[in-house]
């Protein structure tokens, strides 16, 4: 089954590289350092390395917490990070700079895991989430390299995804040292996608563990103030194509009870920033860009939040906040960010990569759930006339963050039988 995967992924690499030259129309970086995919690079000198692969943004800011837990407790030892995307090197590079080294995942084939492998030579292999590359995981089991999921979910829909491919999924998973998952629901998915209930630790979930930056509420202060701190903000973070539409509908519908109201408007992707600006405008949005440099003047409909690594600033300077990748197929994003920082939070119906926290903030009354944009619309308009409201949300929402702090601890501890 493994050769016929390889076969076609050798057979796919044209339509791949392809895809990597018409992502570069939008973002440079997609055309840089391609031979990192392939196996072929350069790197100093490692000392007992640990590697940990974390896809794009949102899971470097998973890792965020384990990487500065392991540099304190194995100072001497080297860390490699991989991502897949631009954007996750450069929140990596913007979170640790060249305290650990970037490299990009190695595509799936057998000659680029090998050169990877030869030139990294890791002692321990750490995958945040769920990423289950056959030939990468089989060459580290040929070479005794434990491979450990770590903060690992599995959907309903990857399950049936993997489903397909049920023979060749079996056999990497049995390649796997530990699968240290998020919940119940994951563990017995996992369990039933053919690993043994001997691999399987039910953890719980770093997003709860994760800290806020020092001086985050004083720069969201200083935002606040630039922004208009007699108005109300809400923010629409880490939009997709096909919701920053039904997002800008809600807004204009909004407008009718609130016409001085800001919307911080977050693309989840850069590539789409110039994109989304030129959407607002023909809307009939005055906008203005984080990256113009100019004041936010009282007239201002939209605050374009087109940098890197600002979201929590965001967040920490709103009112309410709608967590995007969820009122389309998308499965949903980090909602514990904002109840960390007792935000009200709001989410379209499209929750299957974060059902299980998603239930959790519903049901302790920190997330409220919408269909479409008039429902949006409708409870924005509510919850931005109940202040009182939203700092029941809000308070509710940090309490849960508290309460489900440990995860990390968890993981550390099952960890210390690969790292001594």
């Amino acid at each position: 089954m493994r050769y016929l995967y390889t076969l076609i992924l050798y057979l796919l690499i044209p339509a791949v590289m392809s895809r990597l030259v018409w992502q570069g129309r939008r973002n440079r970086a997609y055309w840089q350092r391609w031979s990192e995919r392939f196996g072929y690079f350069k790197l100093p000198d490692l000392y007992s390395p640990i590697w940990i692969h974390a896809v794009s943004v949102g899971e470097v800011q998973a890792a965020q917490g384990l990487i500065r837990e392991l540099q304190q407790r194995y100072p001497k030892r080297s860390l490699i990070v991989t991502t897949t995307t631009p954007t996750g090197s450069a929140q990596l590079r913007r979170l640790f700079g060249d305290s650990v080294a970037h490299l990009y995942l190695p595509y799936d084939l057998p000659g680029a895991v090998r050169r990877f492998l030869d030139r990294v030579r890791p002692e321990l292999a750490l995958i945040m989430e769920t990423e289950l590359w056959p030939n990468l995981v089989a060459g580290c089991f040929r070479r005794n390299i434990p491979v450990v999921i770590a903060n690992a979910r599995l959907s309903p829909r990857s399950l049936k995804g993997y489903r397909r491919i049920l023979p060749l999924i079996r056999e990497t998973l049995k390649s796997i040292r530990l699968i240290a998952a998020q919940g119940e629901e994951d563990a017995g998915r996992f369990i039933l996608l053919g690993a043994s209930p001997e691999q399987v630790e039910v953890t719980g979930s770093v997003k709860f563990d994760q800290q806020m930056p020092a001086g985050l509420m004083e720069k969201a202060g200083l935002l606040r103030h630039q922004l208009g701190s007699e108005r109300l903000v809400w923010v629409a973070a880490s939009t997709h194509q096909g919701e920053d539409e039904q997002i800008l509908d809600a807004f204009q519908q909004l407008q009718c009870s609130h016409p001085d109201c800001l919307l911080i408007l977050v693309p989840r992707h850069p590539e789409r920033f110039d994109r989304v600006a030129e959407l607002c405008r023909q809307r009939g949005f005055k906008v203005v860009r984080r990256t113009d440099g100019t004041p936010c003047q009282q007239d201002m409909d939209i605050f374009l939040g087109d940098t890197l690594g600002e979201l929590l600033l965001f967040y920490a300077a709103s009112d309410v906040a709608f967590v995007g990748g969820s009122l389309v197929s998308t499965g949903g994003h980090n909602m514990l960010e904002p109840a960390a920082l007792g935000r009200p939070v709001i989410t379209g119906p499209h929750l299957f990569n974060f059902s299980k926290i998603a239930m959790a903030m519903e049901e302790a009354g920190a997330a409220q759930k919408v269909d479409n944009a008039e429902q949006l619309a409708a409870l924005l308009e509510q919850l931005l006339n109940d202040p009182q409201r939203r700092d029941r949300m809000g308070s509710s929402g940090r309490r849960l963050v508290e309460q489900n702090r440990g995860a990390l601890q968890n993981l550390l501890v099952l960890l210390k039988q690969y790292l001594g």
